[in-house]
């Protein structure tokens, strides 16, 4: 049997995930009112973070196995902002909070300024629908 070769390793998903955070958070800037879309908005950057966050960890898996105990921890370090707002934003949002959600858009912007999203992308819009499956999620792990 030959090997399985991965061409979207964690660190391709992981950039990813971040160009559609940037694209979400400038989309969710230009919104001047709160309806069904910019729940979506919101809650895809919480579904976002999220999955980020377990990225962070399948990256440093591989790390901690080899023994590189440093370099996990520092990893985990710089991208520990992505499991903070998410618990905040998903608090927020559930509660609707909206002068608290846009002071954690705000801390999202900056982290992801330096993200290029070209003009041409093919990411569409990923954050259709995130509201339900958020409160899907959550559902879900309430009755966990």
């Amino acid at each position: 049997m030959s090997r399985v070769i991965q061409t979207e390793g964690v660190g391709k998903q992981r950039q990813t995930l971040m160009r559609t955070l940037a694209l979400a958070v400038r989309e969710l800037m230009h919104r001047g009112v709160i309806d069904a879309q910019t729940r979506d908005l919101v809650a895809f950057l919480v579904l976002a973070l999220e999955d980020i966050t377990q990225n962070i960890d399948d990256t440093v898996k591989a790390w901690e196995k080899r023994g590189y105990w440093l370099k996990a921890d520092r990893f985990r370090l710089d991208w520990e902002w992505t499991q903070t707002i998410s618990q905040h934003l998903r608090k927020a949002i559930t509660e609707e909070d909206w002068d608290l959600v846009a002071q954690l858009v705000g801390d999202i912007a900056g982290k992801v300024s330096h993200v290029e999203v070209p003009a041409r992308h093919r990411l569409g819009t990923p954050w259709s629908g995130a509201w339900e499956k958020l409160k899907l999620k959550s559902f879900t792990k309430e009755r966990e």
